[in-house]
């Protein structure tokens, strides 16, 4: 099974906290995808709300994300798009 991935900076202001990573967790597993995230040589489960608040991703940081399975590229699309929409919060 192919895996795909794509690099996205955290834009918010307050990078991966609480909020954005339960946010991003609740995403990813909506999705047939096993999905990734990178940074710094760490990786973290994207369902996993702990995980990704331990790669604390701050404001400015790469991450790459990989997604494989079934709705990998939905998944990874959605996600990239989260992250660029600052999670939805208001700065």
């Amino acid at each position: 099974m192919n895996v795909i991935s794509q690099q996205v900076t955290i834009c918010n202001k307050l990078g991966l906290h609480a909020r954005a990573a339960t946010k991003l967790a609740q995403l990813s597993q909506k999705f047939a995808a096993q999905i990734t995230l990178e940074l710094a040589g760490k990786e973290a489960d994207a369902s996993s709300i702990m995980a990704l608040m331990l790669l604390a991703g701050g404001q400015g940081k790469i991450v790459n994300i990989s997604a494989q399975g079934e709705d990998a590229q939905l998944a990874l699309a959605e996600i990239c798009q989260l992250i660029s929409d600052k999670f939805d919060e208001a700065e």
